[in-house]
C-alpha cells in the first residue's frame, strides 16, 4: 500500500525505519530522471539520519569540475549545517528557500553511479558503533566545528582541492547515516589535518575568513 501524501507537501520517499546507507539511497534509483528531488522531501521522516543526507546532497556540486562551483554552492550549506550541529540541533533547519531547491533525480543517479564501487565496499565496512562519538552534544558540536573548517576551506579558492575536500566531507555524511564512531574518529583526525595543511600552513584560511568578515561588514 503506497503511504499517504504528507500534507506540506513531502514525498513519502523520505521516511525509512532502516537509515543505512542502501535504504537511503534507494530512493534515488527508480522514478523519473526528470523529478526534482528538494531537500525539504529528502530529509522529511528522516530522524538520526537527517543531518547526513542533507550533508549528502549539499556537497553534490563540489564534484562538478567548473572551478568555482563546489564553494559557491556546497560551501555556505555546509556552514549552515556546520553551526546547526555546533548549535546543538538535533535535526536540521532548512529556510524555506532552501528547502525548496534540490538535485534531479537523475543528476543524483548519475553521481551515485559515479562513487558506487567505493560506496559498496565501505557499505560493507560502515555499521553502527562508538556512539559516543556521534549522539552525544560535545560529539555533535565538535562535528559541527570541523564541518564549518572543512566548509571554509572549501569555499576558498585554494587550486585542486574541491574533490579532496568533497570526498572529506562525503565520509562525513556516510559516518552521521551510518551513525558509524570509527569513521567520525578518523573524519575528526583528517578534518584537523586538512585545516592545519592547507588553511593555517598556507595562510589561505585566515586570509580567506578576513575577506568573509570584510564583506559581510561593508554590506
Amino acid at each position: 500500500m503506497t503511504p499517504p501524501a504528507d500534507p506540506h507537501g513531502a514525498s513519502p520517499e523520505g521516511s525509512y525505519h532502516n537509515e543505512g546507507i542502501r535504504t537511503l539511497l534507494g530512493m534515488f534509483e527508480q522514478g523519473d530522471p526528470e523529478e526534482q528531488l528538494t531537500l525539504g522531501q529528502l530529509l522529511h521522516g528522516l530522524k538520526q539520519s537527517a543531518f547526513g543526507m542533507f550533508l549528502f546532497v549539499a556537497i553534490l556540486p563540489a564534484f562538478i569540475p567548473i572551478p568555482g562551483v563546489g564553494g559557491a554552492v556546497s560551501g555556505p550549506l555546509v556552514l549552515l549545517m556546520g553551526l546547526q550541529l555546533l548549535c546543538g540541533l538535533s535535526r536540521p533547519w532548512l529556510p524555506g528557500f532552501i528547502a525548496r531547491r534540490g538535485p534531479r533525480r537523475g543528476t543524483m543517479h548519475k553521481f551515485l553511479g559515479r562513487i558506487s564501487r567505493p560506496l559498496q565496499r565501505l557499505d560493507r565496512m560502515l555499521k553502527p558503533r562508538l556512539p559516543m562519538l556521534i549522539t552525544p552534544l560535545p560529539a555533535r558540536m565538535l562535528t559541527g566545528a570541523l564541518l564549518i573548517l572543512t566548509g571554509v576551506l572549501l569555499s576558498l579558492p585554494i587550486p585542486f582541492t574541491n574533490y579532496l575536500f568533497g570526498f572529506q566531507l562525503l565520509l562525513f555524511a556516510l559516518a552521521l547515516i551510518e551513525r558509524d564512531g570509527v569513521l567520525m574518529l578518523f573524519n575528526w583526525i583528517a578534518a584537523i589535518a586538512g585545516g592545519v595543511f592547507f588553511g593555517l600552513g598556507s595562510g589561505q584560511l585566515v586570509n580567506g575568513v578576513m575577506e568573509m568578515v570584510q564583506r559581510w561588514t561593508a554590506g
